[in-house]
C-alpha cells in the first residue's frame, strides 16, 4: 500500500488520521515485506496486529498466516478496514483498546505473534500489557519511536525504568531504522523495529513485585546515589537474612547499613546510581531483599 492509495482511501471516507492517536501509516512497502520476514510467519501462525491503521501490514500479515486479529480503536478505521479487507476470511477486526488488556479481548488463543507499528505515546504501556501475560506471545515485532527505542535496548550506565521492564521480561533487539520519511502523515522522528523473545521461564511473583518496587525507589531520584534513594523508602518485603524483620520499622540509618551489607555481597559501590545498574544487578538486589 503506497502514499498514493493511502490518501486516496482517506479522501474516499473522509478520514483525517489523528496524531494523538499515532495514526502514522508505513507507506515504504519495502519495510513492510521486512517486517513480516523478520517475525518469520507460516500458515500455522496466529498473528494479533495492534492498531492496523488502513491494513497497509494486515493483507501481507494475512497472506501469509492462519489468522490475523486485528485491535483498532477507531470506530472510523473499523469500517474502512471491514470494507478493504471484507474479502479476506482469515481476518478478525475487533473495535477494542489492547490498554484494557489481553484477557479482556477473549482471543482464544494461547499461542500467537504480535506485529504493530505501535502508536509511540503508549509504547511502554502496550508492552508492558502483552509481556505480563499469562500467555504472552511467542514473538513481538514492533516498529516504534527510534529514541524510545534506544531506551528500551540500553545499556548500563543508561538504563531506566522503561528497559529494566522490558528486559526483565523479555530479550530484545534493535532490528533497523525507518525513516520519518517512510510514513504518511510524516511524525516529527524517525522509528526502529524492536524484535522482542518473552522469556520462557518463570520467576517467583514475591521476586517479581520486589524488583519493580526496587527499580521505582531506586529511578525516584536519578541524580542521587542508588544507596540514599533505597535507605529513606520503606521497602515492604523481608530479607534472606535472618531476623531482621519488615524493613518498614527501621529508621534511614538501619536501612541503609542493611543495604550496604547486600551491595557489598554483590560488588556494587555506594556511589553506584541506578541508571548504572545491570539487569542482573538489579536482579540479585531482588533476590537479596526478598525473603
Amino acid at each position: 500500500m503506497n502514499v498514493k492509495e493511502i490518501k486516496r482511501i482517506c479522501r474516499k471516507n473522509n478520514f483525517v488520521p489523528l496524531r494523538r492517536r499515532g495514526q502514522n501509516f508505513l507507506i515504504n512497502p519495502k519495510f513492510i515485506e521486512r517486517i513480516i520476514d523478520i517475525a518469520k510467519i507460516n500458515k500455522e501462525d496466529i498473528v494479533l496486529e495492534i492498531g492496523p491503521g488502513l491494513g497497509a501490514l494486515t493483507k501481507p500479515i494475512a497472506d501469509k498466516c492462519k489468522k490475523v486479529i486485528a485491535i483498532e480503536i477507531d470506530k472510523k478505521l473499523v469500517q474502512i478496514l471491514k470494507e478493504q479487507l471484507g474479502d479476506y476470511k482469515n481476518i478478525e477486526i475487533i473495535k477494542d483498546s489492547i490498554l484494557d488488556g489481553i484477557s479482556d479481548l477473549n482471543l482464544g488463543v494461547k499461542k500467537y505473534k504480535v506485529i504493530s507499528n505501535l502508536p509511540f505515546n503508549i509504547t511502554g504501556r502496550i508492552l508492558r500489557i502483552l509481556l505480563e501475560q499469562k500467555d504472552k506471545p511467542e514473538l513481538i515485532i514492533v516498529v516504534v519511536q527510534k529514541e524510545v527505542a534506544q531506551r528500551i535496548v540500553a545499556q548500563p550506565p543508561h538504563m531506566s525504568i522503561l528497559s529494566l521492564a522490558i528486559q526483565f521480561y523479555s530479550q530484545v533487539d534493535a532490528v533497523f531504522n525507518i525513516n520519518k520519511s517512510n510514513f504518511w502523515p510524516q511524525p516529527r522522528v524517525d522509528s526502529m523495529v524492536l524484535k522482542i523473545k518473552p522469556n520462557e521461564f518463570k520467576i517467583k511473583k514475591e521476586i517479581e513485585n520486589n524488583f519493580f518496587q526496587l527499580i521505582k525507589i531506586g529511578f525516584s531520584s536519578k541524580r542521587k546515589y542508588l544507596l540514599n534513594n533505597l535507605s529513606k523508602s520503606v521497602i515492604m518485603q523481608a530479607s534472606e537474612h535472618e531476623n531482621i524483620g519488615t524493613l518498614e520499622h527501621w529508621n534511614t540509618k538501619r536501612r541503609k547499613e542493611f543495604f550496604l551489607e547486600i551491595f557489598k555481597e554483590i560488588g556494587l559501590s555506594e556511589k553506584v546510581r541506578a541508571q548504572e545498574l545491570s539487569l542482573e544487578q538489579w536482579m540479585q538486589l531482588a533476590n537479596k531483599t526478598t525473603r
